[in-house]
């Protein structure tokens, strides 16, 4: 869910206080706020058997630190990180290395493929649960200083999270701003909270030795076991770190989590160990518990401005990763909306806003405690992050060439964790993990089916089109003398080797062809930003001598098409004759798709193709075409 691409070195950049400063607030909220309710979790009724006894906590403080260092500090900040595609992070950017590697065998690159669309679905899982959880914990700190309130905490919760989605179409430049004070602010009262607590506790400092952890699993192997998946819970947001590699770059991010971030959790998740052997009742909320009396409510607000960003950035990720899930051809159009004009990771995807909304809504009304929502939360973040780690290895051998030995070694210690985290955290299923299953399942059918409608549909269309060399050669031909009306004719055409239907039907139906004829085709790279020497680049089958101009732009899946701009630059920039852009026609080709056809797909399937066609956005407004001088002309496909 990587957004702009910021440049850390050279004129002009920002300096990397500045980035690490920004890196605080939208890279670190989710995990940031995971201490509000993981430990809550780990000792919540339902997991039975872990006991606040100094065995137990320091067993669990123990996983807990080991879990964040090997996963975070390791696998994610050490080696994942170097896995970009053109400094773009995040589970989209390695489906597209995948899908630039050489593995010999297109069965097993198509799995890969596949497998990555899971953990895209998961995220998707994982973008309903955060917002839920992360403000319901955080306003669920009243009850601590003022029991009597508890009643108010899922109608506050509600309005909270009421107000950020409706706030999402402004977008987030002017509130993004005091994202990372404030979070700096978090992770350092957070930290010292802890501190304190350790300072008057350093036998607690024990819990950090692996050796505790070996020894809660070995006296209670069971219980150890099911608290994982409990436990995962403390690397909610992990994948952050990576999604949003290419806003603020590696050197950033790690900065900020090594000198803050990390060192904040570990005394924070000790002094709540600390706290809790010494005060076992506060296992209900050991989080507000860390604080003194007269804080509890100040800490709620903080705890809610924090949960807030963190659901911000999260909200925010979901959207730009449907955008490159469009641009990478595994969703259809959808209106995508610039909120800022200066920076292309500040997008607003209304669909996808008013779908998450109601469902953390529901999610909220149905679980009714951070607690009950924590059983959901662990498999689609450890799902994801699994998947990570695959697709991950795939490229160290295939793009790097990494040894075998060392990448086998790799993938035996990180799939032994992540394998360890997912198989505790299927224990969760019946007790709210089916949700983010069920999310999965049909977020995973939508980006298929429609990758699979969207090839179907285009093999045939590529018949009925011709080639374009061909047509050209047609217009060529004297014997075959069509009316040439005067003006500029721009065709959109979705491959560069074919006739645009529109085009061919304006000669064979009604024998009329332009006195300028430009086709255009855009491609979305597998690279996130295209190189400006490649931006718009003139076809051999362009033939001046009867007018027409074929031109193929080339866009990164992190960039929005803007049709009249690229030809504007075209004009200043070009080896053709200027395009006249004031007064010319757009044409677009439409194609409506009926099941029917022979091709080798359910007929639920087609279905389900056909309806997410119909309800594909406007491709005028994605096209950014004036409306007025676009003429569209439809055209039927049996699938």
């Amino acid at each position: 869910m990587g957004r702009k691409r910021t440049a850390v070195a050279g004129p002009g950049a920002p300096a990397m206080g500045v980035l690490v400063l920004g890196a605080l607030g939208v890279v670190f909220g989710d995990i940031g706020t995971s201490p509000l309710y993981a430990l809550q979790a780990v000792f919540a009724a339902d997991h039975g058997a872990v006991k606040p006894t100094e065995g137990d906590v320091y067993g669990v403080i123990s996983l807990v630190f080991w879990t964040i260092t090997l996963i975070v500090s390791v696998k994610f900040v050490t080696f994942i990180m170097r896995a970009d595609n053109q400094g773009e992070g995040g589970i989209m950017a390695l489906i597209a290395l995948v899908q630039r590697a050489h593995l010999g065998n297109r069965r097993v690159k198509a799995l890969l493929v596949a497998a990555g669309l899971v953990g895209v679905a998961l995220f998707y899982g994982d973008g309903m649960i955060t917002p839920a959880i992360s403000v319901l914990s955080a306003v669920e700190g009243v009850e601590v200083s003022s029991p009597g309130l508890s009643g108010a905490v899922i109608p506050i919760t509600i309005v909270i999270l009421t107000l950020l989605f409706a706030l999402q179409r402004f977008g987030t430049r002017v509130i993004g701003r005091m994202f990372g004070p404030v979070m700096a602010v978090w992770f350092l009262v957070i930290g010292l909270a802890g501190l304190v607590r350790v300072i008057g506790d350093p036998e607690i400092l024990s819990a950090l030795l692996p050796s505790r952890g070996v020894d809660f699993f070995t006296a209670h192997p069971g219980i150890a076991f099911i608290s994982l998946g409990a436990i995962v819970l403390t690397i909610t947001g992990a994948e952050a770190l990576y999604a949003d590699m290419g806003h603020f770059g590696r050197e950033p991010i790690k900065r900020a989590w090594f000198l803050l971030v990390f060192p904040a959790l570990t005394l924070n998740y000790l002094g709540q160990g600390s706290l809790i052997v010494s005060q076992p009742e506060t296992i209900a909320n050991p989080f507000f518990h860390l604080f003194p009396d007269w804080s509890h409510l100040p800490m709620v607000v903080l705890a809610t401005a924090a949960t807030v960003i963190a659901s911000q950035a999260v909200i925010s990720g979901a959207f730009s990763v449907t955008r490159q899930a469009v641009q990478l051809g595994f969703l259809p159009r959808l209106t995508v909306r610039q909120t800022a004009p200066e920076e292309i990771g500040q997008i607003y995807v209304p669909a996808v806003n008013w779908i998450l909304f109601p469902a953390v809504l529901l999610l909220v009304v149905g679980f009714r405690s951070s607690t009950n929502l924590a059983a959901a939360y662990g498999i689609a973040v450890i799902g994801t992050l699994t998947i990570d780690t695959l697709l991950f290895l795939v490229v160290a051998r295939s793009l790097w060439r990494r040894p075998l030995w060392l990448v086998l070694i790799g993938g035996a210690c990180f799939l032994t964790v992540d394998l360890a985290f997912f198989s505790a955290s299927l224990t969760k299923v019946l007790h709210g993990g089916w949700f983010p299953l069920l999310v999965a399942a049909i977020a995973f059918t939508l980006l298929a089916t429609w990758a699979r409608g969207h090839e179907v549909t285009t093999r045939i269309r590529v018949e009925e089109e011709g080639p374009l060399r061909d047509f050209v050669a047609e217009v060529r031909d004297e014997s075959r003398r069509a009316t040439r009306v005067p003006g500029t004719a721009i065709y959109l055409n979705s491959r560069r080797h074919t006739t645009p239907l529109a085009l061919r039907n304006g000669l064979v139906r009604d024998h009329v062809i332009h006195e300028q004829v430009v086709v255009l085709t855009v491609l979305t790279t597998r690279m996130p930003y295209s190189s400006p020497d490649r931006r718009l680049t003139l076809e051999e089958s362009s033939d001046p001598s009867v007018g027409i101009v074929h031109l193929t732009a080339h866009l990164g899946f992190m960039e929005t098409p803007d049709v009249p701009a690229l030809l504007a630059v075209g004009n200043r920039l070009g080896e053709w004759e200027p395009i006249d852009l004031d007064g010319a026609y757009y044409y677009l080709s439409s194609v409506i798709t009926t099941p029917g056809g022979t091709s080798h797909m359910a007929r639920w399937r087609k279905r389900l193709f056909s309806t997410m066609a119909r309800n594909a956005s406007d491709p005028v407004a994605f096209f950014r075409l004036p409306a007025t001088r676009t003429v569209i002309e439809g055209s039927e496909i049996l699938i």
